[in-house]
């Protein structure tokens, strides 16, 4: 199975129904990946949910993340540090390597960099091109 890091621009993108990418979200019922996430991942997308949707939608998609048999909890025990253009982005690099990802999603061009680096290897994809796999 699939195993992915969502960067919280892409979590936000597909919580919409009427969206266009709603379909991360029924890839991710559809048990098609597993998403990895850790505490400090799910704080972020519990406080950006709340400021870009509502409280009440933050704790539905937290119940979601947090019950689904496919949910893979994964703390980095190491911090590579690796974007210092915006280091709060490091988190979801470091929980990719630490749960040995098949990929990072994201829309965030932060990220570009890692495309550059031979070690450590992160397959960073934006969220349109991780779901045209499934198209």
């Amino acid at each position: 199975m699939l195993r992915l890091v969502v960067d919280t621009n892409c979590l936000l993108a597909s919580i919409n129904p009427r969206g266009a990418y709603f379909q991360l979200y029924e890839l991710f019922v559809a048990n098609a990946f597993e998403w990895v996430i850790s505490n400090e991942i799910l704080t972020e997308y519990e406080e950006q949910v709340t400021r870009r949707y509502s409280a009440s939608t933050a704790q539905q998609v937290h119940e979601i993340l947090l019950s689904a048999p496919n949910t893979h909890f994964q703390e980095a025990y190491y911090k590579w540090q690796l974007i210092e253009a915006d280091p709060d982005d490091n988190k979801f690099v470091d929980v990719a390597l630490a749960a040995g990802a098949d990929y990072l999603v994201t829309n965030d061009r932060h990220f570009e960099i890692l495309k550059q680096l031979e070690f450590p290897r992160v397959a960073v994809v934006s969220l349109q091109d991780f779901l045209s796999l499934f198209r």
